[in-house]
């Protein structure tokens, strides 16, 4: 009887939900993110912006939300939301639809599709992705291309499927570990001395049910609000797989955990064996755990917090426990050894006010190590932190316009550690905030639509950049740096871009930027692509479609 009960509850765990099938839009597509913001910062609807990406059927039904209170939209907004609808609307009609190229059905407004199917189970769209940017400034001109494709498949109502591959080429390195940019990081083909070609295959597999999801990915991910670069997870490495679950319950709790698979890109030499005429080389296993609850005490404030851990050598089910508080786990696996056995952990929280209508107030703090005791000693103190706080504002005087002011401080050794196979980073790019530690910066910005589809940029970035501090440790190292002593790296811009989305997914664009990146020339030739070092003026134009 207790068995009968058990299946029976199974059974409508699995097949008693609600459809929801879920895949992940790229945090990449940076209109339709920013174009939810600018809703929930009018009070549209309520959302947390704290994790990234969104998955489709979560986008589908902030627009299917926005559409029932399309009277307190402007006319831009309705015609961008009618554009967006094009797309994710895809996620919100049920009709039995037979396959067709290029284009929906008679009376369906729908985007252009290389392919499109729709029937009672089964739906598929496919796409091309491509793309084209080049670079020219004082000291000399690069470009990058990419090409591949993308698909999208929900089987049922709870199973969703998705895949993207695409090749790069670069004429210039432009992605490097060491490199302080936002590009997207890269793994080369090889020794990437002029140039370099990559490639970047992302997807995954996600179940989902009413009140959440569990996938198996690999992709890029964000967590903590920020608009120029998250200092939580910042998603600039390289994707890797990763379980993925989310669950939300109840209005007022949202639960992320991710437990994912990092290239430590240090070679385990006691595994190497003979292969052929040479030797197999193998990589010391690298893992992630990580999570984060978010809770809204009040409508439109969300409070969120959490811990992870990156832990090494062999694989700990302990870590697949999503609600743990992973450091204490670590002391009991590892309380035999000292700091040279333990692993890597962090603590950080994210809070995110929107209760004064068009207004974001946010701010992120992530914790790497912290010494109550030696918190205001100056020589000893360990307080390995990185903190921002940002205010966005969307006045209702000046229709479609968001303006942003964003200050980001990390503090030495902030993101590192000195066991090499535990460090915040995969494949040796950084997790977190991409200036790493060391460093501030200043960000204001204005964003704007002038005409539906058109987005203009404009904004100031001053970020400096101090020494790299010696960390074993061992002898004290790390404790009692001064933060900013002596500015290694500096970097002073203007940035002005505009973009069209000439057609959902399909985009033209072009800007240009009034750079200054001094300092130590050591630090600055590591830091900064030959491309953009000195005082430059780079305009860039380009097109792409997908992402």
């Amino acid at each position: 009887m207790v068995k009968k009960y058990f299946l029976l509850l199974i059974g409508m765990f699995i097949f008693g939900r609600t459809n929801s099938q879920d895949v992940f839009q790229h945090i990449s597509n940076s209109n339709i993110y920013e174009f939810l913001d600018e809703l929930a910062n009018q009070h549209i609807f309520t959302l947390n912006t704290a994790i990234k990406p969104y998955s489709r059927h979560l986008i589908a039904d902030k627009l299917n939300e926005a559409e029932t209170k399309k009277d307190k939209l402007s006319k831009n907004q309705q015609k961008q939301l009618d554009f967006f609808l094009r797309d994710y609307n895809k996620e919100l009609k049920t009709e039995n639809r037979t396959n067709y190229l290029f284009w929906g059905s008679e009376g369906y407004k729908k985007r252009v599709d290389l392919f499109y199917f729709k029937d009672s189970l089964f739906t598929l769209s496919i796409n091309p992705v491509f793309g084209y940017e080049y670079w020219k400034n004082e000291n000399g001109n690069a470009y990058h291309r990419w090409e591949g494709a993308e698909a999208i498949a929900y089987i049922g109502p709870h199973v969703g499927i998705y895949a993207s591959l695409r090749d790069n080429h670069e004429d210039h390195v432009l992605e490097l570990p060491s490199f302080l940019t936002q590009r997207p990081a890269a793994v080369y083909k090889g020794p990437a001395i002029v140039g370099g070609d990559y490639s970047e295959a992302r997807g995954g597999i996600v179940y989902s049910w009413k009140w959440g999801h569990l996938g198996l990915i690999k992709d890029h991910f964000t967590w903590g609000n920020n608009y120029n670069g998250a200092n939580i997870f910042s998603g600039k490495t390289p994707s890797f797989a990763h379980i993925k679950l989310n669950m939300k319950p109840v209005s007022w709790l949202d639960f992320n955990y991710v437990h994912g698979f990092l290239v430590s890109d240090v070679l385990d030499t006691g595994r190497h064996y003979a292969a052929g005429g040479a030797e197999r080389q193998v990589l010391v296993p690298k893992f992630l755990a990580a999570n984060m609850f978010t809770i809204t005490p009040l409508k439109k404030l969300n409070f969120s917090f959490g811990n992870s851990i990156v832990y090494s050598d062999e694989f700990q089910l302990a870590y697949l426990i999503p609600v743990y508080f992973f450091k204490s786990v670590d002391h009991t696996t590892t309380n035999t050894g000292g700091n040279f056995l333990g692993q890597n952990a962090q603590f950080y929280f994210d809070i995110s006010s929107r209760q004064i209508k068009y207004v974001h107030l946010y701010i992120s703090f992530f914790v790497d190590e912290v010494s109550i005791k030696n918190l205001s000693d100056e020589k000893n103190q360990s307080n390995f932190f990185s903190g921002k706080i940002g205010i966005a504002i969307n006045p209702p005087f000046v229709p479609n316009t968001t303006f942003i002011a964003e200050y980001t401080r990390t503090n030495p050794i902030v993101y590192r550690h000195f066991v090499n196979t535990t460090t915040f980073e995969s494949n040796g790019f950084n997790m977190g905030h991409y200036l790493r530690d060391n460093a501030e910066e200043i960000f204001l910005g204005i964003r704007c639509r002038p005409i539906p589809r058109l987005y203009v940029n404009a904004s100031m970035t001053m970020a400096k950049v101090g020494e790299s501090y010696i960390y074993t440790g061992q002898n004290g190292t790390g404790k009692g740096l001064p933060f900013l002593a002596d500015t290694k790296w500096k970097n002073n811009v203007m940035s002005f871009k505009a973009r069209f989305e000439v057609i959902n997914d399909g985009f033209v664009f072009a800007g240009v930027d009034y750079g200054k990146i001094t300092g130590d020339s050591a630090y600055v030739a590591a830091y900064t692509p030959a491309l953009f070092r000195g005082k430059t003026t780079t305009v860039n134009v380009g097109v792409n479609f997908g992402f």
